[in-house]
């Protein structure tokens, strides 16, 4: 009875006028930005987090959330038309959307996908709200001891699980935890690493090195790219797929679900971990694995499917635990900071309206999406011929007055274009910066809950061993770090992320 209390409330939140325009800006920008190559989910988040200061905070986490699972639908559309994937996620759906297009049959593939994704998105969403209480229940169980450990599991996980090197994943966590001790400590009143720059008193603020490390970083890297794309079909009469197409990709679709449901709660999992994990398995099942890669229907809907459900269960970590699962989610935990709210397991139950309305405009985001993909399939393959120099003036003066308008500070732009530079720099080294935004995010709390673990047990470290819950934390992770210091594992890693 709790459960459908709180999805009533959640739905009663979500169907507000307000909220459901700004769903439907968030699933717009979301399809739009999954359209256009290389601009994604993270950097457009990480861009408009200043203009959803002024926001409920309901209302700014709809947009957001909106944003994420839409650019897994746009980022199909143009895998499928023009062989590019707007977002990571999509990158193996061109492998068997693209051939169905070049066949003539794009409209099957696209609507195949945006069904898969609106499946997914369903299921995922009642998963979502199903986990939530019991999780937010264990959490309210945790003391600080368990939230250290659980911190440095969610740190350790994203290092395994990212792409590239693992050396060079550690050094960015390290890097980004250091990055979050400059300040003022609150503790001591002691100056850390400020250089006698009041600005720097207290903190890095995180929505500037976010937009310059994840959006300008990334849109810069963009210039260089080619802009000529040919879409190689647009006849889309038949967008009703047939009842073959159906019997064929239901299945599909349910194993992706599981998959992307199972994969997304994983800290540091990526967008892209699911889709391929899905498609890795319908080849395995398949009959005569030979049809993929040359137009098969379930090489199209089981990795849709699992990107969307990836895309929504990541969202569990964050608003039962306050921890996020990836780059994405530890932007939102910004957005939440901006609000004045502290993510926690408390939020449910401080928060409900948040937590539910969220959940519950993940049905109302996936119903539009269905409704503005296809029959709009035309305007947004026509988007792709903007050109990047046209885009990119409008993108940093849009970027320069948010940054300014968080404090009113010249030195947050001055940050941001600085953050922006270094972002574009880790790009051209083959570095991921998403474990360094996890490592600035999560490392306040870290310290926070190690000193006050520190206080609890008086000093005695040993309280990490002697806990139980702690104490199974810390076992994973050191299973983790063998694994990684073992040869075979490391190449069956790079082996798996190569493919």
């Amino acid at each position: 009875m709790e459960l459908f209390d709180n999805l009533l409330l959640g739905l009663s939140t979500a169907l507000q006028l307000n909220n459901l325009i700004y769903c439907l800006i968030g699933v717009v920008i979301g399809t739009a930005i999954g359209v256009l190559p290389g601009i994604g989910p993270i950097p457009t988040v990480a861009l408009l987090l200043p203009f959803t200061f002024g926001l409920a905070p309901a209302s700014a986490l709809i947009m957001l959330a909106g944003i994420f699972y839409g650019a897994q639908y746009g980022g199909s559309t143009t895998a499928i038309l023009v062989n590019v994937p707007g977002e990571t996620s999509s990158v193996v759906t061109c492998l068997d959307g693209h051939e169905m297009a070049k066949r003539g049959r794009a409209g099957p593939a696209l609507a195949i996908a945006a069904i898969s994704s609106f499946f997914a998105g369903t299921v995922a969403t009642v998963v979502i709200a199903v986990l939530s209480l019991p999780l937010a229940a264990l959490a309210l169980k945790f003391t600080a001891v368990e939230y250290f450990s659980l911190l440095v599991l969610g740190l350790f996980a994203a290092v395994i699980l990212a792409h590239g090197s693992v050396a060079k994943s550690l050094a960015m966590v390290f890097l980004g935890l250091l990055i979050g001790t400059v300040g003022i400590d609150v503790n001591s009143g002691v100056a850390r690493m400020t250089f006698g720059i009041p600005a720097l008193s207290d903190g890095l603020d995180f929505v500037p090195v976010a937009m310059g490390m994840f959006g300008l970083a990334e849109i810069i890297a963009n210039l260089e790219r080619p802009a000529v794309r040919q879409v190689v079909s647009q006849k889309l009469r038949d967008l009703i797929p047939s009842r073959a197409d159906l019997r064929a990709a239901f299945p599909a679709m349910l194993r992706g679900t599981v998959i992307g449901s199972a994969l997304g709660v994983l800290p540091g999992g990526g967008a892209a971990l699911p889709p391929f994990t899905a498609y890795a398995l319908e080849k395995k099942v398949a009959k005569d694995p030979s049809r993929f890669g040359k137009g098969a229907i379930e090489g199209v809907a089981g990795p849709e499917a699992a990107n969307n459900a990836g895309a929504q269960t990541s969202f569990i970590p964050l608003l039962t635990l306050g921890i996020p699962a990836n780059a994405l989610m530890a932007l939102m935990i910004g957005a939440l900071m901006m609000q004045g709210i502290q993510p926690g397991p408390q939020v449910m139950t401080e928060q409900p309206e948040l937590v539910w309305g969220v959940i519950a405009s993940m049905w109302t985001g996936n119903l539009m999406l269905l409704v503005i993909n296809l029959p709009l399939v035309g305007l947004w393959v026509s988007m792709l011929k903007i050109p990047y120099r046209l885009l990119f003036p409008a993108i940093v003066l849009f970027c320069c007055i948010g940054t300014y308008g968080i404090s009113n500070s010249a030195f947050n732009v001055w940050l941001m274009l600085g953050c922006a530079v270094v972002g574009y720099f880790f790009i051209k080294v083959g570095v991921e910066p998403a474990p360094l935004l996890l490592g600035l995010v999560l490392g306040p709390q870290l310290e926070e809950n190690f000193r006050r673990a520190m206080q609890l047990s008086d000093g005695d470290p040993s309280v990490f061993v002697t806990r139980p819950i702690s104490a199974l934390l810390l076992l994973v992770v050191a299973v983790m770090l063998l694994a990684m210091l073992s040869p075979a594992v490391l190449k069956t890693r790079e082996r798996a992320l190569a493919e």
